[in-house]
């Protein structure tokens, strides 16, 4: 059998989803800048996807910037604050690239964190003490790796007292699942997401832009959204977007519930089962149910992959490969996870498809398949 359980890169389209999509494909070609009826027909299918995001991060449906997705949303945050501001950009050491890099390339500080992934609020509090052009302080959500939470909502206090001329950008992307994000981030002026973490479609996001948030437009051209990302909207894949939200909004509770309990099966099993294994986050720590983030020692995680491909199990592994050696992924660096410890490293993420049986096939296969590697190390 086949288990997907790599949920965290991309889930698997839900079919209302689909059914949303598919009259803006065939049936409904208007531009939604026109002013003829099949123009206003889509200018209003968007429009009711924007107030479904206001209601979700309770804000205001001006405050929508609609985006090719989550890294767009991302890079539109950094670059438009800076552009318009000129100042200078924090962002936790555990960062997705998209928002790490453009902080790296532009100057900006990168502050620490602690064992769990999550910013040192006092390292913060250090750097707004120490820097007196603070522009943006971005800190996600959710981590893409490993799920842990962040206190969003305390850095954002944090900088309202230090620095209450900066702004405050967090990548809910991994989180709007999983979260009320109207809670989780109170103070925030600019948030990212996206729709295929969602069971939504690829190519559809948006970055929420409050009232009064400095921002130059990167792509520029017919001014629309506002004048703050030029481009003719992706009509079909902001009516998936906007079904996968209220999916999202609607089914949180259940989703999360059964998920979780999937996820800590699959956790449990594989560390009682799997000796020399760890779990990269310490107990306890608050985190969404999507990831189950194990470490196998003494194993390389290109070949665990490789072998339980083979068996029909898709997952991921949080390293990527620079000049033909594995590196240990940057998450885990910032966590303090020894080098060895990391390479052996597992991101199992789960979804709104995930059966029993998957995890029952993933529990089955995997325990042979890292003392196969052992046994050949």
């Amino acid at each position: 059998m086949e288990a997907y359980l790599d949920h965290a890169a991309s889930t698997p389209a839900r079919p209302e989803v689909i059914d949303a999509m598919v009259p803006w494909l065939a049936d409904h070609p208007g531009n939604p800048s026109g002013a003829h009826k099949s123009a206003r027909e889509a200018r209003r299918a968007i429009d009711d996807v924007r107030d479904l995001v206001a209601e979700l991060v309770g804000g205001d449906p001006g405050d929508v910037v609609f985006t090719s997705g989550g890294t767009e949303a991302d890079n539109l945050a950094v670059d438009g604050v800076l552009g318009a501001t000129g100042g200078v950009a924090v962002c936790s050491a555990a960062e997705h690239p998209a928002v790490l890099e453009p902080v790296q390339e532009s100057g900006g500080i990168i502050a620490p964190t602690d064992k769990a992934g999550r910013v040192d609020l006092a390292a913060l509090a250090e750097i707004l003490d120490s820097v007196d052009d603070v522009a943006l302080v971005s800190v996600m959500l959710a981590n893409n790796e490993t799920g842990v939470i962040n206190p969003v909502a305390e850095a954002a206090a944090l900088v309202a007292e230090k620095s209450p001329a900066a702004v405050v950008h967090t990548d809910a992307v991994q989180a709007t699942a999983w979260v009320d994000l109207a809670a989780y981030c109170a103070g925030v002026h600019l948030i990212s997401l996206t729709g295929h973490k969602i069971g939504g479609p690829k190519g559809a996001g948006a970055l929420v832009v409050k009232k009064g948030t400095p921002l130059r437009p990167v792509l520029r051209g017919g001014g629309q959204e506002r004048e703050r990302r030029s481009g003719t909207q992706n009509v079909p894949a902001i009516a998936g977007l906007g079904a996968a939200l209220r999916l999202a909004m609607d089914e949180r509770a259940a989703l999360t519930a059964r998920v979780g309990a999937l996820r800590d099966r699959l956790e449990t099993g594989l560390l009682s089962a799997v000796e020399n294994t760890i779990c990269s986050l310490p107990t306890g720590t608050e985190r969404t149910p999507l990831v189950a983030h194990l470490c196998f020692g003494g194993v390389a995680s290109e070949s665990l992959l490789f072998l339980l491909e083979q068996d029909g199990i898709a997952a991921s592994a949080a390293s990527s490969c620079a000049s033909g050696a594995q590196e240990p992924s940057h998450v885990l660096a910032a966590m303090g996870v020894d080098r060895q410890v990391a390479e052996g490293a597992l991101r199992l993420s789960l979804g709104w498809t995930t059966t029993e049986a998957e995890v029952d096939h993933a529990l089955e296969v995997i325990p042979p398949a890292v003392a196969r590697l052992r046994e050949y190390a």
